[in-house]
């Protein structure tokens, strides 16, 4: 249990905020919800107890008014390439701890790319995508790096049962389309490159027991954003499964629905990742149940360490630069199901 903190959690009416609120209550935290829609935080407030701080990305004093006394600030407010930087701004205006749950790869790198240098020098610490993707699969491939310094090539293959998309998860694809003028996005010798061609589909070896499926090649996740901020791998390639990228592409595909007393959707999930240098590979395997959900422990997991100062990086982080990986993955045990293999 957590000593009472009270956490910021912008967004937190949303669909994953929501569980992020539920699992800073679980740890001892003193979550504070905020976001923009008054009556939203008034419905959460009366079921919650909780207090609430209305603030709007475009009105830097109510941000500031949110974070007033709070230890740290959740962003789960998307389209992120909307909100990162005005929370951002006044995480450092308050000198609080940023963590953000970002899935858009483009607003994870103006992360990185406008907020390094400056939070470096203010010995802040900002730890964008940490979450599902992007922060999952950064210290999957951290921890199967081991004492490798370099590696030829990362893959992070998501097997997902299915893939029932948020209206957030909608509406930041479509701003992520648009920044890419309809493109689709790759990270190969070192850099961000966009293209249009066609998407393969192949077979990945997933292991028992989902085992081998067919996956769409180059579905390119936020991975390729946090993985080669701070290892030395020029080529990142995530892989999804066909059944879930044909659900989020289906405009007619429901949002989540809730099948347990936590609030969970039926969705199994499994992240296979492999990274080779050489003739050799190695691997590491997580399982579990629920893309969000299972955000809101990733995320809840980064607050408690920072706030103890179990920490390895200032400025602008991934998890597996910020975060002892193989550590912070088995605080993750009751949540998902890890299987190293040589």
């Amino acid at each position: 249990m957590e000593s009472g903190l009270r956490v910021a959690v912008f967004g937190a009416y949303g669909h994953t905020g929501r569980f992020v609120v539920a699992h800073l209550l679980e740890r001892g935290f003193v979550p504070v919800p905020s976001g923009r829609d008054a009556g939203k935080l008034t419905k959460l407030a009366c079921e919650s107890g909780l207090e609430t701080r209305q603030a709007s990305v475009d009105d830097p004093a109510s941000l500031d008014r949110a974070l007033a006394g709070v230890a740290a600030v959740i962003n789960c407010a998307g389209p992120f390439a909307t909100t990162s930087a005005p929370v951002i701004e006044a995480a450092l205006r308050g000198g609080i701890p940023y963590v953000d749950v970002a899935a858009e790869i483009e607003a994870n790198a103006d992360t990185f790319r406008n907020f390094t240098y400056r939070a470096r020098a203010a010995g802040a610490l900002i730890v964008p995508a940490m979450a599902f993707y992007g922060g999952l699969g950064d210290l999957l491939a951290t921890a199967a790096m081991g004492d490798w310094s370099s590696a030829d090539e990362a893959h992070v293959a998501y097997g997902l049962s299915g893939w029932h998309p948020t209206a957030g998860t909608r509406a930041a694809g479509a701003v992520s389309g648009q920044r890419r003028a309809g493109r689709r996005v790759r990270y190969r010798n070192g850099r961000l490159e966009y293209h249009d061609d066609d998407l393969p589909t192949l077979e990945w070896p997933f292991p028992g027991p989902m085992g081998p499926r067919a996956v769409i090649g180059e579905f390119t996740m936020a991975d390729v954003v946090t993985i080669p901020s701070h290892l030395s791998i020029p080529d990142v390639r995530t892989y999804m499964t066909v059944e879930a990228a044909r659900d989020l592409s289906a405009p007619e595909t429901p949002a989540p629905v809730p099948v347990d007393e936590r609030g969970r959707s039926a969705q199994t999930f499994l992240v296979d990742v492999v990274v080779r240098s050489g003739g050799t590979e190695r691997r590491a395997v997580a399982s579990g149940r629920d893309i969000y959900a299972v955000t809101a422990p990733l995320a809840v997991e980064a607050v408690s360490r920072v706030l103890t100062g179990q920490t390895r990086a200032v400025g602008v982080a991934s998890a597996g630069e910020v975060f002892d990986a193989p550590g912070f993955l088995r605080a993750l045990s009751p949540h998902i199901s890890l299987e190293p293999r040589p």
